[in-house]
């Protein structure tokens, strides 16, 4: 028995997870007959979580479709900004992310981070588990069924990952009033009660200081201030636009 035979068309942004042959526009593809419209989509080596809307003749249809002989699918990418329903919106990091876990913490955004490999198992557990939005640039990763929800990070530059996360998901920004080191929240510190933790010149050139309520760690607007500034304010501006 001939296998049913669709025509599938990739959204532009969604081509560069394709094989070549797939990414100048419409192309045939046999399926098993048997196979949802979401696993064919995943065989081509788009995540779901990067697929928007699925059409078929264009109607939309859930990842459950099972294709039929003649069908036309169209595969749209996500929406901007992206909208995550039930719960406030919170990100988890794996291993490769470092950098950006930092600036998204910069931000005030709630971003944890796990700074050695734990496995994508107990990765996908965890974003099910404080329901949190993982980010990673592993594909496989975002096809594991267990993740609540997630996201591919297009770029592997620190500056291109911040703008798309933020593009994409559009989260409230609060600056200077989350730890970069853990993510715990940061408050207003006296500079008599965190003296013990700082240098003899730090103690003689700043008078302002915030510190963690979770790990501790003291800060103040240091010689690297200038440049987190910088991303801040671009940040807000983007925010803004």
């Amino acid at each position: 028995m001939n296998r049913p035979e669709i025509t599938i068309e990739v959204a532009p942004e969604l081509r560069l997870f394709v094989p070549s042959d797939y990414r100048a526009g419409h192309r045939a593809l046999a399926t098993d007959g048997s196979s949802t419209l979401g696993h064919v989509v995943e065989s081509l080596g788009v995540p779901l979580t990067e697929a928007g809307r699925l059409l078929v003749d264009g109607r939309q249809v859930p990842v459950s479709h099972i294709p039929g002989h003649g069908e036309h699918v169209e595969v749209l990418g996500v929406v901007r900004p992206q909208q995550v329903p039930g719960a406030p919106l919170r990100f988890l990091l794996d291993v490769h992310l470092g950098t950006l876990a930092r600036r998204l913490r910069l931000l005030g955004v709630d971003a944890a981070y796990e700074n050695e490999d734990i496995g994508d198992p107990a990765l996908a557990a965890l974003s099910a588990k404080e329901q949190r939005v993982l980010l990673s640039r592993d594909r496989g990763l975002l096809r594991r069924r267990e993740i609540w929800a997630g996201a591919y990070v297009y770029s592997d530059r620190p500056d291109d990952q911040l703008r798309d996360v933020l593009e994409r998901f559009a989260p409230a920004l609060a600056p200077w009033t989350r730890c970069t080191a853990c993510n715990g929240p940061l408050k207003t510190a006296d500079k008599d009660a965190v003296h013990e933790q700082l240098q003899q010149g730090t103690q003689r050139t700043y008078d302002v200081f915030a510190q963690c309520t979770a790990c501790g760690r003291v800060y103040w607007r240091g010689a690297h201030h200038a440049r987190l500034e910088a991303i801040v304010a671009d940040a807000l501006r983007s925010s803004r636009a």
